[in-house]
């Protein structure tokens, strides 16, 4: 079977958390670049550099075989320079392969691993406004999915478990490898449990993930993009800045925006080229002005944060404004036209990147750095409920019925058209519910 085939039949996503459907991304012939990011982008987290110390051989593997499979030019490994027993690792499998991957060593900063910026640091180009690395002849992979390729073309394992590391106000920050459908509770409690009485769950990186709160926890479960479970005191700095209403921003922003352009000139797709302006978007918004050309620069945005978690002087909300414009265009079919101008990274780029000690200081995650596990405990789970949408796309069609005895490893949804991915059974059992999840429990689990 073709390895695009192997991959799409494993129902393997971008496990990066965008979960787009990876057989589309390796369906072309040839490419100049093939890229893994193993910069992390967000913040505090750590599963990437897990998976590059514990699968580095296996990563060389299948970069190769990749490689071959879309006549990639070059290979490199985008990661941090500071990164050190990763890349011992990483080029100690380079070379007992006797590879041609490269390690491609990048700086400190956020967002390094912002797909935009690895192709800029690594190949010097420019992705279109509204366009994707492939209109500059590049294929970005994460860490995470790479490994489920190797482990689909190597073993046919599809995509049931999923690592994510734990931090903040629990008893014991750790990596888990666990099932997908596993309760977020039960994720938690494998990290003795939370410290604290009152608080929220940031789901995914401090900068860019959903809060949810405690009440959620029995119900929210692990899919295939979960990337990390952040504990933190309900009145966290983080999670004010995420609960205010788009009112509140528009009203802050006509009151307290100063139009002193910080926003703009911190912004990295701004600095790589990109004609994203957010106080221009600003002004608009708060003096009515209903640009409609200048608004539509809203939807070049990454959402990073760094507009208005670090260079905003007046602490309001560039990116939440720029969601809320998004969220109205899409609603009305509005899209952004790529770009066919020649685009050209600001000459003080590389001044103006933002030091990830100092974002860390400023948004307050400071006491939850200090992360010493460097292995992944394994969990278990006698009950799983598996979203039919991990992906992209329309979600999978389930394909098994309630009291139906299924396998692990065994095709629970399936899309076989268009834009999606296969979903999978985490544990062998007993089907007994179907709904935009499939519930399934072991047949010895406790009733």
């Amino acid at each position: 079977m073709d390895i695009v085939q192997k991959i799409r039949e494993a129902g393997i996503v971008g496990a990066g958390g965008a979960g787009f459907p990876t057989h589309i991304k390796f369906s072309v012939d040839k490419v100049d670049y093939l890229l893994v990011n193993g910069a992390e982008c967000e913040p505090l987290l750590q599963i990437d550099k897990y998976l590059m110390r514990e699968k580095a051989s296996e990563i060389i593997k299948i970069l190769e075989q990749l490689g071959d499979r879309i006549q990639a030019k070059e290979i490199h490994i985008a990661l941090k320079g500071k990164y050190k027993s990763e890349i011992t690792e990483l080029e100690n499998a380079i070379k007992n392969l006797n590879s041609r991957v490269k390690i491609f060593k990048m700086g400190t900063y956020y967002p390094a691993g912002d797909e935009q910026q690895i192709v800029f640091e690594v190949t010097g180009r420019t992705v279109p406004e509204a366009g994707i690395p492939l209109d500059v002849g590049v294929i970005v992979t994460n860490v995470g999915t790479l490994v489920n390729i190797y482990e689909a073309v190597d073993s046919d394992k599809p995509v049931v478990d999923k690592c994510l590391s734990i931090h903040g106000e629990v008893k014991k920050p750790l990596i888990i490898k666990t099932p997908i459908g596993m309760t977020f509770e039960k994720c938690i409690e494998a990290a003795g449990g939370a410290t604290i009485d009152n608080y929220k769950i940031i789901v995914g990186g401090p900068m860019m993930g959903k809060v949810i709160v405690k009440e959620s926890l029995k119900k929210e479960v692990v899919t295939k993009t979960t990337g990390a479970l952040i504990v933190v005191p309900e009145d966290h700095y983080m999670i004010y800045r995420n609960g205010k209403t788009v009112k509140h921003i528009v009203n802050e922003a006509k009151s307290a925006c100063i139009q002193c352009r910080m926003c703009t000139d911190l912004c990295p797709r701004y600095l790589i080229g990109h004609k994203l302006r957010p106080h221009r978007i600003m002004r608009n918004v708060s003096m009515l002005e209903n640009d409609s050309e200048i608004l539509k620069e809203a939807m070049l945005c990454c959402e990073c944060g760094i507009c208005e978690l670090f260079a905003c002087p007046m602490q309001i909300s560039p990116r939440l404004v720029n969601i809320h414009l998004k969220n109205i265009f899409r609603k009305n079919n509005v899209r952004f036209e790529k770009s066919t101008r020649e685009l050209a990274a600001d000459s003080m780029r590389e001044y103006r990147k933002v030091p990830t000690d100092r974002l860390i200081s400023r948004i307050g995650m400071s006491k939850y750095t200090d992360f010493s596990e460097k292995k992944a405990v394994v969990l278990e789970s006698d009950e799983v409920s598996i979203p039919l949408k991990q992906h992209i796309g329309a979600p999978a069609k389930p394909v098994v019925s309630v009291g139906d005895h299924v396998e692990c490893g065994q095709v629970i949804g399936e899309v076989k058209e268009g834009l999606g991915a296969n979903i999978h059974s985490s544990i062998e059992g007993i089907v007994i519910g179907i709904g935009d999840s499939v519930i399934i429990k072991n047949k010895g689990a406790n009733k």
